[in-house]
């Protein structure tokens, strides 16, 4: 009970925050108690497959045989033959332009839009191409994803439209392969984003742009000096986001191309995938996983860096 007391401030020290901060300290078990069973499904969850393919990728191990039994541990042999390997750095160039231009590049930009248009535009077309929006999140991503093999293939709806001008399509998923499913993921994906821009546009003061508004500032300006600098916290996350939500995306791209045609659209994940499960070698694949999960860390770090650096995040 004295802990709670507050002692006479004094000028630049205010003792009763030291004593709350005392008081928070001294109560911090037992207010972290709810938080155990979230922490046990992260360390089950989350820690726990990273630990297994981590030890994984220093053995044999493979889907069937004698190794599937009985793996040996072989050191960095699978990191030696992966990075000898000459698909990987294809492999890396294509999952960062993959991420750049359907998460960073797309789903972004294009959700940002959108929120702007759900704020100036009319309502009846801002609630029509949200219906549309929504509608491609809410898909499971393997329809998704065949509903994007079933646009772009050489037969689909995009070829069919262009017939109707006299225009023959190529099939898009072979000739661009890595083109075709960024537009697809940033299809499906957009709605996050402009659901998270569309809360944030929402927070902002109004009084401010108004004034801006009287000062003569135009549309543009208003978006670019007062809009974008008041929500930069909000983009940042967002990046961050849905950058490992991509970087992730495996059924979309194994559904509409298979990684291919060569090796034009195979990912990290979809090359651990093939290693993994296609051709067995189980340690192989995760290896490719954990540098997966090494580009997926630099990314992040850059992300909160750049939060830290702007005063983002304490």
């Amino acid at each position: 009970m004295t802990s709670t007391l507050a002692l006479p401030s004094e000028p630049g020290a205010p003792p009763r925050r030291r004593a709350r901060g005392r008081v928070g300290l001294a109560l911090s078990p037992a207010r972290s108690l709810p938080l155990v069973p979230a922490v046990g499904l992260l360390l089950v969850f989350l820690a726990g497959p990273i630990v297994w393919a981590t030890v994984g990728s220093f053995t044999d191990r493979a889907l069937t045989g004698v190794a599937a039994a009985k793996p040996e541990f072989i050191g960095l042999d699978n990191y030696a033959r992966l990075f000898g390997d000459p698909v990987l750095p294809l492999s890396i160039l294509l999952t960062v332009v993959f991420v750049v231009g359907s998460a960073i590049i797309g789903q972004n930009i294009v959700g940002l839009l959108l929120a702007v248009l759900f704020r100036v535009g009319s309502r009846a077309v801002a609630g029509t191409v949200g219906l549309f929006v929504v509608t491609a999140w809410v898909l499971p991503e393997i329809v998704a994803a065949f509903v994007g093999y079933a646009f772009l293939s050489t037969d689909g709806t995009l070829n069919g439209a262009l017939s109707l001008f006299g225009i023959q399509g190529p099939n898009w998923l072979y000739t661009l392969p890595l083109l075709a499913i960024i537009l697809a993921n940033t299809w499906r994906g957009t709605a996050f984003s402009m659901m998270i821009y569309r809360a944030a546009l929402d927070d902002v003061d109004p009084e401010v742009t108004e004034s801006a508004m009287i000062d003569g500032a135009g549309t543009w300006q208003r978006l670019r000096y007062i809009t974008l600098p008041m929500i930069s916290g909000t983009i940042f996350t967002n990046l961050l986001l849905t950058t490992l939500q991509t970087l992730s995306v495996f059924t979309l791209i194994w559904v509409m191309t298979k990684g291919g045609p060569g090796d034009l659209s195979r990912t990290l994940p979809v090359l651990a995938y093939s290693e993994a499960f296609s051709f067995g070698d189980i340690g192989y694949g995760n290896a490719i996983a954990i540098v997966m999960l090494a580009l997926g860390a630099a990314f992040s770090i850059a992300y909160v860096v750049s939060l830290r650096r702007r005063g983002d995040l304490e």
